[in-house]
C-alpha cells in the first residue's frame, strides 16, 4: 500500500528520502511528502501525483537537515490532495508523520479532539494521530505520549514519526502494516520494505505487530506498545540493488516477465531429487508427519495470487489425490470455513504482508489448522506467522502487475504435488517424468519470450478494442481468468476470465466483431473441446487469438492470430501459457501510451483491509 522512508544519520536526509520514495513508488503514487528537521522551521513538501511531481516542487532547494521521512501515498480516506498528502503535522507544526493503515476509531478521536481546539487540515484518519500525540504530549514526555497514543487507536499502522522538540530521533511503529529498520554505519534507514533500504545497507531488522522503534543516529532500541524491550535478531538481506533496476529495460514489469526463466529456475532448484522423483521442501520438513496425515487442504490468497492457487488445486487432487479448495481470502473469514486438525491451509502472498491473507491464516490457525506458506518476502509477517513454508526467491517484483511471482508461485505448487504425491502413493515413474519435465520449465519459457516481437505486432493489432473474453480449460481456465486480470490492471481493458465450456452460458451473447475473445487451447486433454468453443465463437463473427502448441498447424484455420508455447506436460502448461499472456498485456498498455508498471489506482502490496 502506502510507502514509508526515514532517515536519521550523517548525511543530508532529503536526497536519501527522495531517493527511497522513487523505489517505494510502486507502492503507492497518489501523491508523495517529505518532512525534514533542519534550519529554524524544517522543511515540509508535499505534492499531488507521482514522486516526479514532489521533486519537480521542492526544484533546486537546498534542504538541510540529517533527519526526516517521507510518504508515497495510495488513497484510503480523502482523495489525492496536497493537504491529504502526508507527511501530516499537528498544530504547532513540532510533529511530524506518515502513516500507512486504516485507523478505524479516527472519527471519534477527531471529534474529541476539535473540542479541545485542534484544528484539522486534512480528510485523512492519520492526521488525528499527530494531533493526539500533540495533545497528550501537553501532559506527559513525548516519547511516552507516543506509545499512549497508539494504545488509544484502532486499526492498522506502520509509522514513523519525528518532533522538532526533539530532533536526535524517529519513532517508528508498526501494527499490521510491514515495517523494516535498516542498520547502516552511524545512519538507519526505516522503511515499507527492503527497497529502499538496500542501496545503503543490507542488514536489516523486521518490525513485528506492537513493537515501537526509537532510532538515533548512532543507536536505535526496539519495545513493546507496552514500553517493555524487545531483543531483535538482525538480517542480512539476499539480493542485490541491481535487482531492483531496470537493467536497461523500458519497465520493470517487462524485466520481470524476462526474468521468469531465472525466477522458476532459483524456485525449484536444489528442490527436486530427479531420480527418485521427488521434491525436497527444506522448509516443509518439520511438519512433513503432519502433512502426510492432512485430509484437506484449503489454499487462501488474493488476485494473480488466487488464480496461482485454483491450477495448484489441479495439480494437488490429480496428483496427489488431496481434496483442495481455493478461497478468496478476503472473504475467508466472514464464513465459516469448516476447518479441523487435519486440514492445512496454504497462504499464498507475493509480499507476505496482504492483510487479507494474514486475517485468514489466523482465523484458520484458531481453528486448529496447520498454517503453511508460498511467500517471497524473507521475514514478512506471513513468512513468520505460518507454522511452516516455502520461499520463492524470485527476488524483488517492482511491477504492480506479477509476473514472475506467479510463474514462481506455480513452481512451488508443483513441487509441493510431486512432494505429497510421493508421498500418497504416485509412482515413481510419475514422479520422475514430472520432474524431469519441470526442470526444462525455464528453457521451454525461454522459447516463449523469443517470439516477443511478434507478440507485440498482435498486440498493436488489438490495442483498440475495449472488451476481450479470455477463455481456457482445466489447467489453464485459471491462467485465462490470470489473463483477463492482466490486461485490466495494464490497459484497463474490460476483459472476462472464463471456463470455455461455461462461454455459451452467458458469455457468448457478448459475442460480435468487435469482441475478441483469446483461447488457450495447448494439445491437451480438451484440446478437442477447446476447439468446439472455437468454433462457436467463429460463428458468430468473433475473432481468436489462440495460445497453442508448437506444430498445430490446424488451428490456424480457427484462429485470427496464434502464439506457440511449447509441448510439455498438461499440468506444467499454466507455466509456459501465462507467459504470451503477460506479453500481450504489456504490449497493449504501452501502445495505448499507459505507465504499466504504475497502473492508476492499485498499489503492489495491499496491507489494508
Amino acid at each position: 500500500m502506502c510507502g514509508i522512508v526515514g532517515y536519521i544519520g550523517k548525511q543530508k536526509a532529503a536526497p536519501i528520502l527522495i531517493e527511497g520514495l522513487r523505489r517505494l513508488e510502486y507502492r503507492g503514487y497518489d501523491s508523495a511528502g517529505i518532512a525534514v528537521l533542519g534550519g529554524k522551521r524544517g522543511s515540509l513538501f508535499k505534492s499531488v501525483g507521482k514522486v516526479a511531481n514532489l521533486e519537480e516542487k521542492i526544484g533546486d532547494r537546498d534542504i538541510p537537515g540529517t533527519v526526516g521521512i517521507a510518504h508515497t501515498r495510495w488513497a484510503t480516506h480523502g482523495k489525492p490532495s496536497d493537504n491529504n498528502s502526508h507527511p501530516h503535522q499537528d498544530c504547532t507544526g513540532d510533529i511530524s508523520l506518515v502513516h500507512n493503515g486504516i485507523i478505524e476509531n479516527y472519527l471519534e478521536l477527531k471529534k474529541d479532539l476539535e473540542k479541545q481546539g485542534h484544528k484539522f487540515k486534512s480528510e485523512t484518519d492519520s492526521e488525528v494521530l499527530a494531533h493526539l500525540i500533540e495533545e497528550l504530549n501537553k501532559k506527559m514526555g513525548y516519547e511516552e505520549s507516543v506509545f499512549e497514543a497508539l494504545k488509544k487507536i484502532r486499526g492498522t499502522y506502520g509509522l514513523a514519526i519525528i518532533n522538532r522538540k526533539e530532533p536526535e530521533k524517529i519513532i517508528a511503529a508498526r501494527s499490521g502494516s510491514p515495517l523494516v529498520l535498516g542498520i547502516g554505519t552511524g545512519e538507519f534507514i526505516i522503511a515499507s520494505d527492503v527497497s529502499a533500504i538496500i542501496r545503503h545497507t543490507q542488514q536489516v531488522i523486521y518490525l513485528e505487530d506492537g513493537e515501537v522503534a526509537i532510532i538515533k543516529a548512532d543507536d536505535f532500541e526496539v519495545r513493546t506498545i507496552k514500553n517493555k524491550a524487545k531483543n531483535k535478531v538482525i538480517t542480512n538481506v539476499d539480493w542485490s540493488l541491481e535487482k531492483a533496476e531496470k537493467q536497461g529495460y523500458a519497465h520493470f514489469m517487462l524485466k520481470e516477465i524476462f526474468e521468469q526463466p531465472e525466477a522458476v529456475e532459483d524456485a525449484i532448484r536444489g528442490r527436486i531429487i530427479a531420480e527418485d522423483g521427488m521434491a525436497r521442501l527444506g522448509g516443509l520438513q518439520a511438519v512433513a508427519d503432519k502433512l502426510r496425515k492432512v485430509e484437506k487442504i484449503i489454499i487462501v490468497s488474493c488476485g494473480t495470487s488466487y488464480y496461482a492457487g485454483l491450477v495448484g488445486e489441479y495439480m494437488l487432487e490429480e496428483y496427489a489425490g488431496v481434496p483442495v479448495e481455493v478461497e478468496y481470502a478476503s472473504e475467508f473469514r466472514y464464513r465459516k470455513p469448516i476447518i479441523d486438525r487435519k486440514t492445512a491451509v496454504i497462504a499464498i502472498s507475493q509480499s507476505g504482508e496482504t492483510a487479507d491473507t494474514l486475517a485468514a491464516i489466523r482465523e484458520a490457525k484458531n481453528k486448529g489448522a496447520l498454517i503453511l506458506g508460498i511467500v517471497n518476502t524473507v521475514g514478512s509477517t506471513i513468512a513468520r506467522e505460518t507454522d511452516a513454508g516455502v520461499y520463492n526467491h524470485a527476488g524483488p517484483e517492482i511491477g504492480v502487475a506479477s509476473t514472475k511471482a506467479f510463474t514462481s508461485q506455480l513452481s512451488i505448487l508443483a513441487l509441493l504435488t510431486l512432494m505429497l504425491g510421493r508421498q500418497r502413493g504416485m509412482s515413481l515413474v510419475t514422479g520422475q517424468r514430472i520432474a524431469k519435465e519441470l526442470k526444462r520449465i525455464p528453457k521451454l519459457i525461454t522459447r516463449v519470450l523469443e517470439q516477443d516481437k511478434e507478440i507485440k505486432k498482435i498486440a498493436k493489432k488489438y490495442a483498440q478494442y475495449r472488451d476481450f473474453l479470455y477463455l481456457g480449460r482445466k489447467y489453464n481456465f485459471p491462467i485465462a481468468t490470470e489473463g483477463a486480470l492482466k490486461i485490466k490492471e495494464i490497459s484497463y481493458v474490460h476483459a472476462e476470465g472464463y471456463a470455455t465450456g461455461e462461454m455459451k452460458h452467458g458469455p457468448i451473447a457478448l459475442i460480435d466483431k468487435d469482441f475478441p475473445s483469446v483461447f488457450i487451447a495447448p494439445r491437451d486433454s480438451v484440446y478437442e473441446k477447446t476447439i468446439s468453443g472455437m468454433q462457436e465463437i467463429k460463428a458468430r463473427g468473433g475473432k481468436i487469438i489462440a495460445i497453442a502448441t508448437e506444430g498445430d498447424a490446424e488451428i490456424k484455420k480457427i484462429a485470427d492470430d496464434v502464439i506457440y508455447i511449447p509441448k510439455t506436460l498438461e499440468m506444467l502448461t499454466p507455466l509456459l501459457s501465462v507467459v504470451p499472456l503477460q506479453l500481450l498485456a504489456y504490449f497493449v498498455g504501452v501502445a495505448k501510451g499507459l505507465d504499466v508498471d504504475k497502473p492508476r489506482n492499485l498499489a503492489k502490496s495491499v496491507t489494508v483491509e
